[in-house]
């Protein structure tokens, strides 16, 4: 691989001095700055080499370099090797970052090139100005890979479908006026929407156009008294128009965005720069007056209705008999030999395959044994495929789409003997982890104020995680969603009733174990008390947690028997759809421990 990605690197620089820009950057997104992408758009992956969901590539005439974040930090490093790519460890103090790698390297007069049809209007004008502070200038080149990536993936023309009532709980008029009249209250004349998870919600349509997300490719415009879609016309079938038509919504070809945008008559247009392309943006007239704001659907799409909540509900259920049936075979196989990572996540789709309306995994399940289990995204492929022994931890990171809502749940699973430095770790992630669920507090609360719950068992022994506690999770739709989050990061969004997040602390050292204790919660009412009103977490993840790894003597009376309660829950959900014998078992592993 380090000789091809040289070798399209090279091709790039030949495009650069050709175009007449000294550094070009690739980021991960596509035209809808999505955090995972169609095969399309996996350009700084066919350059670099490096598969993670999150990075940018930038490249200049002399040197290249990978930004990525905490959770691919061991990845990256390994799949850099060779490839003449330097890896930059992003929000680590001594990291500069990319704009301060650039004003170190080129010199006055030089340019900076970047593909604007998949580069965020936000991160492009923060670029352009601290270039124009030191005369440099940012240079939008168009179809940049010509000729470099022959064999270039088409863009994805498989059907939309349309997301039943039943599942989704409002209709797409419903929510057609819902986004309507905050429209009216900004006074905006049309709302653009790129994001692929707000188009998906807003229209009641899934796709299949991104791997693990049900998502349909396409732009959005509504108005004031129609909506249009910009979709690949192959897209939408005789059933889908007929939908499409009865709300309201005409249909374009997708390459007609900007085109329409330039000619379009609106006084005002209500976009968000974060998540508009640079392309984009830059084809809206100069007449018409921009409200750049957050898209108000982010918001009502977060905030789960009561349809919602109960398919949710029978999801979690469904994937916990998936998973109690999964780990009582792993249990059993894993003594007898045999098993690998791969094997192991084959298995685990297979149990989840059989639940009903199962629709797909919601991600490539993480399934990293021992060491492995210490990189934060591994994927395990027949180059790192690992024999799974009764000893040590599985940390295993997975999740399904089902037509009535998205998993994602983390165990680490103790396959055998444990040291006692992997008891401590397991049992101070799972302190944090239980801190968080039991959380109470005000309306108006942000994640980054509930953040320090799930860390301070663990800062206490000088240890930390780098990346988020918790963020949210879509309705059959991306298993990463906002807007609301829970990390060390600012975040002014406030948690809300209805507001579906996940708990994820761990641990992670290199070369010897990972730990993550992950369940999803859904924030409830907490009834009324000083200065307002209250929210909880309601935990709605089923599936036993591991007690094998818990040293008793570090956890409180309360923790206790917050554990013995989830799993008395965990039990009485799931065992009317169990056998006998997986009954026994999952009894045996919910059963209380003593303070």
């Amino acid at each position: 691989m380090s000789t091809t990605v040289k070798e399209r690197i090279q091709k790039l620089r030949e495009m650069m001095r050709r175009k007449k820009v000294a550094a070009f950057i690739i980021p991960s997104t596509d035209p809808h700055i999505s955090e995972y992408v169609a095969p399309h758009w996996q350009a700084r992956e066919w350059f670099s080499g490096f598969t993670g969901s999150a990075g940018t590539l930038v490249v200049t005439l002399e040197e290249a370099g990978l930004w990525t974040d905490s959770r691919y930090f061991l990845q990256a490093a390994k799949q850099l090797e060779g490839s003449g790519i330097d890896l930059y460890k992003d929000g680590l103090p001594d990291t500069p970052d990319i704009t301060a790698f650039l004003q170190a390297r080129l010199h006055p007069g030089e340019a900076v090139g970047i593909e604007g049809e998949v580069f965020a209007s936000a991160s492009a004008n923060a670029l352009q100005s601290a270039l124009e502070s030191r005369s440099m200038c940012l240079k939008d080149i168009a179809c940049p890979f010509e000729g470099i990536w022959t064999d270039r993936p088409p863009l994805p023309e498989g059907k939309a479908f349309i997301h039943s009532l039943a599942y989704a709980g409002k209709s797409c008029g419903e929510k057609l006026s819902l986004i309507r009249q905050q429209m009216m209250k900004a006074d905006a004349d049309a709302l653009l929407l790129p994001a692929l998870d707000e188009i998906a919600w807003a229209l009641n349509i899934r796709g299949n156009d991104i791997h693990c997300n049900p998502v349909v490719v396409s732009y959005l415009l509504i108005e004031k008294d129609k909506a249009r879609l910009f979709i690949l016309p192959a897209k939408v079938d005789e059933e889908m128009s007929t939908h499409l038509a009865q709300n309201g919504v005409e249909v374009h070809p997708y390459e007609d965005i900007q085109t329409f945008l330039a000619q379009a008559p609106y006084s005002t247009l209500w976009l968000e720069s974060a998540k508009t392309n640079y392309a984009l943006l830059s084809a809206v007239p100069p007449t018409c007056r921009l409200i750049d704001a957050p898209s108000p659907v982010a918001l009502l799409k977060a905030v789960r209705n009561e349809v919602e909540i109960e398919g949710l509900h029978r999801a979690m259920q469904r994937d916990g008999v998936a998973l109690v049936k999964f780990l009582k075979w792993l249990e059993e196989a894993v003594p007898q030999g045999g098993e690998t990572e791969i094997s192991v996540d084959k298995k685990l789709h297979a149990f989840r395959a059989a639940q009903p309306l199962y629709m797909g995994e919601s991600f490539d399940t993480i399934a990293g044994y021992r060491e492995h289990g210490a990189i934060v995204h591994y994927e395990a492929t027949p180059e790192t495929d690992v024999p799974l022994r009764p000893e040590g931890f599985l940390l295993l990171d997975s999740g399904a789409q089902y037509l009535d809502g998205t998993t994602d749940i983390t165990r680490t699973i103790a396959l055998g003997p444990l040291t006692q430095e992997e008891k401590e770790d397991y049992t101070l992630v799972l302190k944090g982890h239980i801190a968080l669920a039991m959380a109470v507090f005000p309306e108006g609360t942000r994640g980054a104020q509930l953040d320090v719950l799930a860390r301070m068992p663990i800062w206490r022994h000088r240890m930390n995680y780098l990346h988020g506690t918790g963020h949210g999770v879509g309705h059959f739709l991306n298993v990463h969603e906002g807007p609301q989050s829970i990390r060390m990061n600012e975040n002014p969004v406030t948690l809300k009733a209805g507001m579906l997040t996940s708990n994820e602390p761990g641990v992670y050292k290199a070369g010897s174990h990972g730990i993550r204790t992950e369940n999803l919660m859904l924030a409830v009412p907490a009834g009324e008390g000083m200065f307002g009103n209250y929210l909880k977490f309601e935990t709605v993840t089923l599936c036993p947690i591991d007690k094998a790894g818990i040293l008793r003597e570090l956890l409180t009376y309360e923790e206790i028997g917050w554990l013995n309660c989830y799993h008395r829950t965990v039990y009485e959900e799931l065992y009317p759809d169990l056998d006998k014998e997986e009954r026994a078992w999952l009894w045996e592993k919910c059963r209380p421990i003593l303070p």
